[in-house]
């Protein structure tokens, strides 16, 4: 399966939009860990319709006019992971929840570590808010953009 990318500037950064025909398949860091996300060989595409969607939506949450994406997303994972991922779609804007909350969640109580570790892996930061998962004690804990870009996200949802 072909796999499209474009760059673009954000409030966090330069990130990499990554798309198939049909869906999303990441956002991808300024200064990401090319092991964190495996892909394919990536072609650059800047009209990509997918990728200008994405760009599109983005930019309005950045500037304050969205609360929720409408994209199609293709997750690649194993089964544990993607019903973490999709756990982070169902956390409203401007609401955290704790990784023992998303364990919970998903019927796993005793999950809360490898939660965090598929919080971790997730591919398609900020439409999966991945930035909404918190600490028990509500402090910001690991995240793959960099605890700086988790705090401009949450400061940007008001949370």
């Amino acid at each position: 399966m072909q796999l499209s990318f474009m760059e673009m500037n954000s409030p966090v950064g330069t990130l990499k939009l990554v798309a198939h025909d049909q869906a999303l398949v990441a956002v991808l860091w300024e200064n990401e860990n090319p092991k964190r996300v495996r892909l394919a060989q990536l072609i650059e595409n800047k009209n990509h319709p997918v990728l200008l969607e994405t760009q599109q939506q983005l930019n309005e949450y950045f500037q304050g006019h969205r609360t929720q994406f409408d994209l199609a997303l293709d997750f690649a994972g194993t089964e544990f992971q993607q019903k973490v991922w999709q756990a982070l779609l169902t956390i409203p804007f401007g609401e955290t929840r704790s990784y023992k909350q998303i364990a919970e969640q998903i019927g796993n109580v005793k999950a809360v570590r490898a939660v965090g570790a598929a919080n971790g892996k997730n591919p398609i930061s900020i439409i999966a808010p991945c930035h909404r998962v918190v600490g028990a004690n509500g402090k910001l804990v690991g995240f793959a953009g960099g605890l700086e870009n988790k705090d401009v996200l949450l400061k940007l949802e008001k949370i």
